[in-house]
């Protein structure tokens, strides 16, 4: 918890300065980002919900841009986006589920509460009074599947509780926990293995039969104005930035981690400063206290037209014993020459984004990673191993074809071997052993195209297809693909007896391709209740080795929930 001690200051010299409405956060993956998605598009120049890179989103300004198109269509306004009656209603449903920040309508009282409970359709509990705001929900997820050739009963069963809140429409806090036993497909049952982590959490026990494991999923937050402009957010939870299925920057992939979280918006621009505490390795043989590292993060983006955004990544990875490094703690101090300054050998990264809305119906959008690279080794393209780089290029379509709520998105990433890897395990871009960006590291090529349809206004309808390839690095040597091996465990030159500096490419080694093919269909029983049924067929296809094709069946019902899946 050094961090947070280092931190201890600043946090209590902007505590007394909040005086301005604060809010809670938008749980990632739940149906809000598909709606505000489209919305951001077909509305093309909002300048909130263009800000839309970096999430979870915040409740109250998400809302407010809501609220001010549903006024310009209420007011049959020239500028107000043409939606269709499922956008419409997806609109009610959303302002309903913020009923903290969107004025009162019929539509949120429940025809027939219990008592005290759902007097909004939205929440099990409600309280909404003008200095204080409660909503308490379950938490619930049973999902069972059955794998081809796998006699084992594959299951994920979760249950626990959320509860946010407003006090004095100056705090907001957030939290949520749940109880977690599941016994996942066999090849997730291999990255669990071979990471000593479930994907998208931390510590884990075995639970009965081989595969099964419990775990629980705690995160918390609190959040308030240190004043108009900027907000600020303290928890223990996940952030990602970006506007694809991947971010090659910073996803929510991993567990959830100790931060501290500066958003600074004002006239054209939104300035995010970001402070992590991860943890380097989940490996323990007893109830050790497990080693720290730290993760620094600003990401400054800009509205650079009503239609285009623009934004500069600027991230440094390091640790230190048993302390915070002050060099990093100033806000607005560029990292990558903080770096340099100290004489550290922190692995610093730079990256840039694009977003630009087009015509009401496109979004095109992607990153750009730099972690080395020198211009004259890609001229020479000789594979020089420094030349760490990673790129992504996407584009939404939304009401494809012509089609109400048919949405269409495809997206390629790139990523050089050695991407995120350093040569310390501490300063690798991974938290408890998982990756902090792409979910299978680096050294990769991908596509991804994604087809979602909401036909009627409960049913959710969505095909995914996830294509890579990858050079996968062996027990002894790195190739590059896996960013908690160190660079310098590279391959050796016979003639020499050094390292090697070239020949180093995407796929290079034992060469696997993926196809992983998903279709689900989501009914939406009640508000935020959810069957879904999904079919996936994942092919792994190695250059040497075993195949393995396997096809998956999984009947789930959920919550208030997003729904657990794997999507690598």
């Amino acid at each position: 918890m050094q961090i947070i001690k280092s931190l201890r200051i600043l946090f209590l010299f902007l505590l007394p300065l909040s005086s301005f409405a604060q809010s809670s956060y938008i749980m990632p993956g739940t149906k809000s980002y598909q709606f505000l998605d489209r919305l951001e598009i077909r509305s093309g120049t909002n300048a909130l919900l263009n800000f839309s890179s970096t999430r979870p989103f915040n409740r109250r300004l998400t809302t407010q841009a809501v609220e001010e198109i549903d006024s310009l269509i209420a007011s049959n306004d020239a500028s107000a986006p043409n939606l269709s009656a499922v956008d419409k209603y997806n609109m009610d449903r959303f302002l309903m589920n913020n009923s903290e920040w969107s004025a009162p309508r019929e539509s949120f009282l429940s025809k027939k509460p219990v008592g005290p409970f759902y007097t909004n359709p939205a929440n099990f509990y409600e309280y909404n009074t003008k200095d204080f705001f409660l909503a308490v929900n379950p938490l619930i997820q049973y999902q069972y599947s059955k794998e081809k050739d796998n006699s084992q009963k594959l299951f994920y069963n979760s249950r626990g509780v959320s509860v946010r809140g407003l006090i004095g429409r100056k705090v907001g806090f957030d939290i949520y926990i749940t109880d977690n036993q599941e016994r996942d497909p066999l090849y997730v049952q291999q990255f669990i293995l071979s990471k000593a982590a479930v994907p998208g959490t931390r510590f884990y026990k075995n639970f009965k039969a081989a595969g099964g494991v419990d775990y629980f999923d705690n995160r918390a937050s609190v959040s308030f104005n240190a004043s108009k402009y900027i907000d600020i957010q303290f928890g223990y939870d996940k952030n990602f930035i970006g506007n694809g299925v991947r971010s090659l920057f910073l996803s929510d992939f991993s567990g959830s981690a100790t931060f501290l979280k500066i958003n600074t918006r004002i006239w054209k621009l939104n300035y995010e400063n970001l402070y992590m505490e991860l943890i380097p390795t989940g490996l323990r043989a007893s109830d050790n206290l497990l080693p720290r590292k730290y993760f620094r993060m600003n990401y400054l983006t800009m509205n650079a037209t009503k239609w285009l955004n623009v934004g500069v990544f600027d991230a440094v990875m390091f640790g230190r014993k048993d302390h915070f490094d002050f060099q990093y703690l100033n806000p607005v101090l560029f990292l990558r020459p903080a770096e340099s300054d100290i004489g550290s050998s922190d692995n610093a990264m730079l990256g840039l984004t694009v977003k630009a809305n087009v015509k009401k119906h496109v979004q095109l959008y992607g990153q750009l990673l730099l972690d080395e690279f020198k211009l004259k080794e890609l001229k020479d393209n000789r594979g020089w191993w420094a030349n760490k780089y990673g790129y992504q290029i996407g584009v939404k379509y939304v009401d494809a074809f012509g089609i109400k709520n048919l949405d269409v998105q495809l997206e390629d990433n790139r990523i050089r071997p050695f991407t995120y890897s350093h040569n310390d395990s501490i300063a690798s871009f991974t938290h408890f052993n998982q990756p902090l960006a792409h979910p299978v590291g680096a050294g990769l090529q991908e596509t991804i195209g994604i087809i979602r349809y909401q036909p009627i206004n409960k049913l959710y309808l969505e095909a995914k297809l996830i294509h890579f390839y990858q050079g996968l690095d062996t027990a002894s040597t790195s190739l590059g693909s896996n960013p908690s091996k160190l660079y310098t465990n590279r391959t050796i030159d016979p003639s020499t007896g050094l390292l090697n500096q070239y020949g180093y490419y995407i796929g290079n080694g034992n060469k696997v391709t993926v196809n992983n093919l998903n279709f689900l269909v989501s009914y939406e029983l009640k508000e935020n209740m959810f069957v879904d049924v999904n079919l996936q067929n994942r092919k792994y296809s190695p250059a040497k080795g075993t195949a393995q094709n396997t096809t998956i069946m999984s009947l789930g019902f959920r919550w208030n929930m997003a729904r657990r899946n794997f999507d690598f």
